[in-house]
């Protein structure tokens, strides 16, 4: 895992958490689990369990995680812009606990949530959250 990109991501979410956007962004929370998100699939990436089929999505999502390139840049609209890698985060998590045992995702996930309901609600917020259009072409991404 790339714990240097691990590190900076919470220092960055932290301190835009802090500014006046941040905080009265109605998605504050989920940027928030940017960091959880990127650990958990870092993990599952690794996992003897999950099978070939999910490491390939997973894998697809670290890079679209870690990659300066996406549909909604960090680089140019700050840490909101990590509401994509966030939603694809979900939907591939979603993906997998659809094809592994649930305790394989809760073994691996630092947040204190219940990850298995708060990987549900992004996925039933993504089209709200980020249009349905980048929604779309997210889901796209994996399929």
């Amino acid at each position: 895992m790339d714990h240097d990109f691990y590190q900076k991501l919470r220092t960055d979410i932290r301190a835009w958490l802090q500014t006046k956007t941040g905080k009265s962004s109605k998605w504050s929370e989920y940027v928030l689990l940017a960091p959880d998100l990127f650990h958990l699939l870092a993990r599952l990436a690794l996992d003897k369990d999950v099978p070939s089929k999910e490491k390939a999505k997973i894998a697809g999502a670290l890079a679209y995680f870690i990659s300066p390139i996406d549909l909604i840049p960090e680089a140019i609209v700050g840490p909101i812009g990590y509401l994509d890698d966030v939603a694809l985060a979900a939907y591939v998590i979603n993906s997998v606990m659809k094809n592994c045992d649930h305790a394989i995702i809760i073994r691996h996930w630092a947040g204190e949530q219940n990850v298995l309901e708060l990987v549900q609600q992004i996925v039933d917020v993504g089209a709200e959250m980020l249009g349905s259009k980048i929604w779309n072409k997210l889901k796209k991404m994996v399929s």
